[in-house]
């Protein structure tokens, strides 16, 4: 994933431009949403890059991971993507993709007709832990940052979701 430097930070030029085209209220804002989009970006490309070997997304990870923490290793499919915050659309894709690799299965809802259970697989339950390893070594414990800086982005970026409406305290 290494690419070369910019010789300059794009955003500190997009900043000055934006001053200098008159839009100065905006540069913060501007600023700050261009650096999350960018960070972002760095983030899913590493861990894209310890997924992708696994024949895993995020999305899909995400999926796993949840299954494997509840007690029974299963979730009616629309409470899977209210957790995950997600359209249905994209659990349905996930599903599909975890089921046809043998780490997910589909089954009726005992209580509710209408609804259907997504349970992990022991199979889908190794690969997440294989998974998860790696993403911790190679990600989650080396993120870019100090531990207080990232306690501190951690704080923030909670304070902008949850005044988004994403959670209530």
């Amino acid at each position: 994933m290494a690419s070369t430097p910019l010789p300059l930070d794009p955003i500190e030029e997009a900043a000055r431009q934006w001053r200098e085209h008159g839009w100065a209220e905006a540069v913060d804002g501007m600023a700050a949403v261009t650096s999350i989009m960018r960070a972002q970006a760095i983030m899913l490309a590493r861990v894209d890059e310890v997924l992708r070997p696994l024949d895993l997304t995020f999305a899909r990870y995400e999926l796993l991971m949840l299954l494997s923490f509840t007690r029974a290793g299963a979730l009616p499919m629309a409470k899977a993507g209210a957790r995950l915050q997600v359209h249905p659309t994209s659990v349905t894709n996930a599903a599909d993709r975890l089921e046809r690799a043998g780490l997910v299965v589909r089954r009726p809802h005992p209580e509710d007709g209408r609804a259907v259970l997504l349970e992990i697989t022991p199979a889908g339950r190794e690969l997440a832990a294989i998974a998860t390893e790696r993403l911790n070594d190679q990600v989650f414990t080396r993120p870019g940052l100090p531990p207080a800086k990232l306690r501190q982005l951690v704080a923030i970026l909670r304070d902008l979701r949850r005044d988004a409406g994403d959670f209530k305290d």
